[in-house]
């Protein structure tokens, strides 16, 4: 991925309005971030505990969605796997996100969801830059370009859902 200002940040935004993308927290090290390991830039909002965003490239511009999770987990007790990069977590480790639709469908209150990477590190998990804290990844048979292009592809297909 591409490295982005902020400027290109707030203004990639599909599911939220100008001033509420004027208003949300970024990330403080936008010039340290590993871009060139990113598939996506994604990051937690301090002053929201229930709010993330993340920023991907899309026909060659960025787009932005605006997520919201649970505050509070369930039980510790149980192991679950990102649907994004099949990372799987222990505790609150996996979140489920769901984003406002884009356009009227998501004024009249309609979302959808996906089960990520409670801290949007998939990109890191998948080529191994960041080891699940006692989570793992399974073992694959598939190269680690073929896991990038699968994860993307999920991440694509949520993308899609946010615009029907």
């Amino acid at each position: 991925m591409r490295s982005l200002t902020e400027q290109d940040i707030r203004n990639s935004f599909i599911n939220c309005s100008k001033g509420e993308a004027k208003r949300l927290s970024l990330p403080r090290d936008l010039g340290e971030r590993p871009w060139d390991d990113l598939d996506f830039l994604g990051w937690r909002d301090p002053g929201a505990p229930d709010r993330s965003y993340l920023v991907v490239e899309r026909d060659g511009r960025p787009v932005g969605v605006t997520l919201r999770f649970p505050s509070s987990q369930r039980g510790f007790l149980h192991r679950s796997m990102c649907s994004l990069c099949l990372t799987t977590h222990p505790g609150g480790g996996v979140s489920l996100m769901t984003a406002r639709k884009a356009g009227v469908a998501g004024r009249e209150g309609n979302s959808v969801g996906l089960y990520m990477c409670t801290d949007l590190a998939c990109s890191l998990y998948v080529r191994g830059k960041k080891v699940p804290e006692s989570g793992g990844r399974f073992e694959e048979s598939l190269t680690m370009e073929e896991q990038i292009a699968r994860a993307t592809g999920n991440l694509s297909a949520f993308l899609d859902k946010l615009y029907v």
